[in-house]
């Protein structure tokens, strides 16, 4: 990797995601041009975003991404992760980078084969993902139109630090602590991946210069169920809790997906290092601390 220097834009830089890629790109030596809402930048609103001068690379990272909210308020999902897209792309034209780096997701649907390669056919069924697709679309709009090369990484089911308690392994991390789990449905599927492989592939993709446009999917190449999921984190734990299952699957439930990760590993030299048993030990362990910092301070404060 050669960043070194070079001025950097991460939108969405506070949250999950973006609180691991930025000290990555820091240790690359870029500059880096934090971008957020909890910094008071919007990215939805162009006057806030079109100062930025002089970049050199756009990772947009920023949007509304719970998807039982995105289907409850539309609107807002629409103008933040659309707009926000737009607006992006537009300073990106108008700085002339070198490249922009798009985070998109979710937007296959039910899979039509498995593991799911990049030429599957789109099929987002909820405003995220809609909005994830549509965004896809501007990228390509701009690099047709304008020539601004875009590298659009399609995620699968990502975990780590920090990522929010509405996911379904922070979740099981937040309930182990009361010997108790209850989840919906045991039965779906998911390729996950531990955070910090993503980071590797978002900073591969800042110097990818293959071609002037590139969907990628990043992920394992291996689904988990629910279940399976919560056994190993109680196994490697070493907790013991209650499970309970619902048994009330979500409206629309996608039962399994599998990406296929063969075009990254040619495109960008990338695979992902780490496995399941290892990043969910080191995830739990930083839950665990976590936890143990929080009680120290409330019984500091008795």
């Amino acid at each position: 990797m050669n960043l070194r220097g070079k001025r950097i834009v991460v939108t969405g830089s506070d949250g999950f995601v973006g609180s691991h890629l930025v000290p990555r790109l820091r240790q690359e030596e870029a500059e880096v041009i934090p971008v957020d809402i909890s910094k008071g930048t919007d990215v939805a609103n162009w006057e806030q975003v079109k100062h930025y001068k002089d970049i050199d690379i756009i990772y947009h990272l920023a949007a509304k991404t719970c998807v039982p909210a995105t289907v409850e308020d539309p609107r807002e999902t629409y103008l933040i992760n659309f707009v926000g897209t737009l607006n992006m792309l537009e300073l990106g034209r108008r700085s002339k980078i070198k490249n922009f780096v798009f985070a998109s997701s979710y937007v296959y649907g039910h899979p039509e084969y498995i593991p799911i390669d990049e030429c599957h056919p789109i099929k987002p069924n909820n405003p995220y993902s809609r909005s994830k697709a549509i965004s896809e679309d501007i990228c390509r709009a701009y690099n047709q139109d304008y020539g601004l090369r875009c590298i659009i990484l399609r995620a699968f089911n990502v975990y780590g630090e920090r990522q929010r308690d509405s996911f379904l392994i922070p979740s099981i991390l937040k309930q182990i602590h009361n010997e108790e789990i209850e989840l919906e449905d045991p039965e779906p599927r998911r390729d996950f991946f531990y955070v910090k492989d993503l980071v590797e592939a978002y900073v591969r993709a800042a110097e990818y210069s293959g071609s002037d446009f590139e969907i990628l999917n990043i992920g394992s190449g291996v689904s988990y169920s629910v279940d399976e999921i919560v056994k190993t984190i109680l196994n490697l734990s070493g907790k013991r809790a209650r499970v309970r299952y619902r048994r009330k699957r979500r409206e629309n439930e996608v039962m399994n997906t599998v990406a296929d990760i063969t075009k990254a590993k040619k495109t960008l030299g990338w695979v992902p290092t780490t496995p399941l048993n290892q990043g969910l030990k080191t995830y739990i362990k930083w839950h665990q601390d976590k936890a143990s910092e929080k009680q120290a301070k409330k019984m500091s404060t008795l």
